[in-house]
């Protein structure tokens, strides 16, 4: 049985503070700080992705369409072009990101061993975007194992073993390079702090293999040793990605309080995991902070099967829009859609397949609207 209205909407204030993740200093990353158009409105780049890409995206302009969010849409393709012999986004697309300096992305597929470089690695390169934030916390009313997970993961999101350095030694013999600098796990951690003295959490955790890659994950801890004295009033601590993994899997509640930083590999793996304590990466947000320009995007992937079937759960997507406007710093916007969505959830009478629901794509983006009416 689902909670009362009021229930449900003290629920939604609760989690607002977690789900919103602007930009924390300058000295960080570059505060949004585009001016209005002519109309009142800001230009903002949507890519729409590929499969079922196309359907959520348009979801998500009905629902602002209806809300009445001050935004203009700019599409961008970034399907890749070869350029001087390499992989490369059109200089359009890139062109668009710099001058709006934020984006919305839906999925987009990636060749696994072989093609093109994944489009989502090269868009983090081409732009700098340092700490991919992954909140991940209970929607009410949506049944799951848990129903306290509230957690904040913060990834580094420029190196690693996703640096993309591969060679054969010999042939049957691949080596894959993890690089870890100083300097990026300094900035990625100075951001978690940051953002943890700012949303009220007090204490950070470096997640790590220091007792195994004790040159590589000992630098990045050495990086966060050094930033926690500057912070003095956010208790910090250090744990190992497995048992971390194994607490959080019995029990979520602790880590309410914080806000997780690890290298890149590291926060791949926990940032799924803690999307399937509350249903799947169909409900989490995520959002890729840069110093010039920053891009919030569905996760899951591009479900080339059912795309064009009016079956796409646009939640991802649209959640991660919402962390888009509190970037923005558009809070009533945010606030508003928030609401609406994640009470036609707890409801249940409209939601997709995934969520348990019979309805179709549209009928639960009508059902969102309705409820901004």
């Amino acid at each position: 049985m689902f909670r009362s209205q009021r229930a449900i909407t003290t629920s939604f204030r609760s989690a607002q503070l977690a789900r919103s993740y602007a930009s924390q200093s300058a000295e960080v990353t570059h505060a949004f700080s585009q001016p209005k158009d002519a109309n009142g409105n800001y230009t903002v780049t949507l890519i729409p992705g590929d499969g079922i890409g196309p359907e959520i995206a348009e979801s998500v302009r009905k629902i602002y369409a209806a809300a009445k969010v001050p935004i203009v849409w700019e599409d961008a393709d970034v399907t890749p072009i070869l350029k001087d012999g390499k992989t490369a986004i059109p200089d359009e697309a890139i062109h668009s990101i710099k001058k709006n300096t934020v984006a919305l992305k839906g999925p987009l597929a990636t060749p696994v061993g072989k093609g093109h470089v994944s489009l989502n690695l090269t868009l983090r390169r081409t732009f700098s975007l340092f700490a991919n934030v992954r909140p991940c916390v209970s929607i009410k009313g949506y049944k799951t194992a848990y129903d306290d997970v509230n957690t904040v993961l913060i990834r580094e999101n420029t190196e690693g073993e996703y640096s993309g350095i591969e060679h054969v030694i010999v042939p049957g013999v691949v080596q894959s390079i993890k690089l870890i600098t100083y300097e990026a796990s300094e900035r990625v951690a100075r951001y978690a702090f940051n953002y943890a003295q700012t949303h009220g959490r007090n204490k950070v955790t470096a997640v790590h293999k220091a007792n195994i890659m004790k040159m590589s994950d000992g630098m990045f801890l050495t990086a966060c040793r050094a930033v926690a004295k500057e912070f003095p009033g956010v208790e910090y601590d250090e744990d190992i990605l497995d048992r971390i993994c194994l607490r959080m899997t019995q029990d979520p509640g602790p880590f309410s309080d914080r806000v997780m930083v690890m290298p890149n590999l590291y926060g791949d793996i926990l940032s799924d995991l803690s999307a399937g304590l509350i249903g799947g990466l169909g409900l989490t947000p995520s959002g890729n902070i840069g110093r010039d320009a920053s891009i919030f995007e569905a996760v899951h992937g591009s479900a080339p099967d059912i795309a064009g079937k009016n079956m796409a759960n646009p939640t991802a997507l649209l959640l991660s829009s919402l962390m888009m406007l509190r970037h923005m710093r558009l809070y009533d916007f945010a606030d508003k859609i928030e609401e609406a969505t994640l009470s036609t959830i707890a409801e249940g009478k409209h939601i997709t397949r995934d969520l348990g629901g019979k309805a179709g794509t549209q009928e639960y983006t009508e059902a969102i609207i309705k409820r901004l009416e």
